[in-house]
């Protein structure tokens, strides 16, 4: 890619090798179009994107083997899309989304890299309105919780366009901001469990990582909604 720096790597991923291009490191930056100034990424955030992190790894291991049976599934945040190449892989009705103007090229070149059909991909911003995106039965994440206002931003967005019975697996690397999150899904008829994950094999027990999972039924919606209008 002009103006950058990759490098291809292999990574098993559920019992299948995966090949992956991302930047070689955290210093690439080429920004000719002034996307970043438009979009308010800074310099110092504009590579993460392009970088497999441990949060993407665990989501994308937890996606492996997941139901996914019938279920249109949203990934928030894609960056190289791991996860969503594995549910590509799997046949499931996945969309990918992000607003990294480059999270699309790369996630289009790892799913030829692949041998895999190109994962549709919606630029999607947190926070602006998207009538066109339609309502989701799983919507997934890693390492998404990483400012403090992103827990209002993406309740939010589950309420936008989650369906009535639907699920949310975020994984967090330990940054303490799910805490807001889980309250506000709570507030819309969700329950959650968390497993703690290693995040790489410096982690000892009890480790910071979380894989989040929330689900909600259609009873519950009923009753928070039957509850939020008396």
């Amino acid at each position: 890619m002009p103006g950058y720096e990759t490098h291809i790597r292999t990574l098993r991923l559920g019992g299948h090798d995966y090949r992956i291009r991302s930047l070689v490191d955290l210093q690439q930056f080429a920004d000719p179009d002034h996307h970043a100034q438009r979009l308010g990424i800074s310099s110092a955030q504009w590579s993460l994107f392009g970088h497999v992190w441990p949060a993407g790894r665990l989501l994308a291991e937890a996606m492996a083997t997941h139901d996914i049976a019938g279920k249109r599934i949203l990934e928030l945040g894609c960056g190289l899309g791991l996860a969503s190449l594995v549910l590509r892989h799997r046949g499931a009705d996945i969309v990918a989304s992000d607003y990294h103007p480059l999270a699309e090229t790369f996630l289009a070149y790892n799913s030829a890299l692949n041998g895999l059909p190109a994962v549709p991909y919606r630029t999607l911003r947190w926070g602006t309105p998207n009538d066109s995106l339609g309502r989701f039965d799983l919507v997934i994440g890693s390492d998404i919780l990483y400012e403090r206002d992103h827990a209002q931003r993406l309740s939010a967005l589950m309420h936008e366009h989650a369906h009535p019975v639907a699920e949310v697996m975020f994984t967090d690397p330990g940054r303490g901001n799910s805490a807001p999150f889980t309250r506000a899904l709570a507030a819309q008829g969700y329950a959650v469990s968390e497993i703690r994950c290693r995040m790489d094999e410096r982690d000892v027990a009890p480790f910071r990582g979380r894989l989040l999972h929330y689900s909600r039924a259609g009873a519950a919606v009923a009753t928070v909604t039957a509850g939020a209008t008396r």
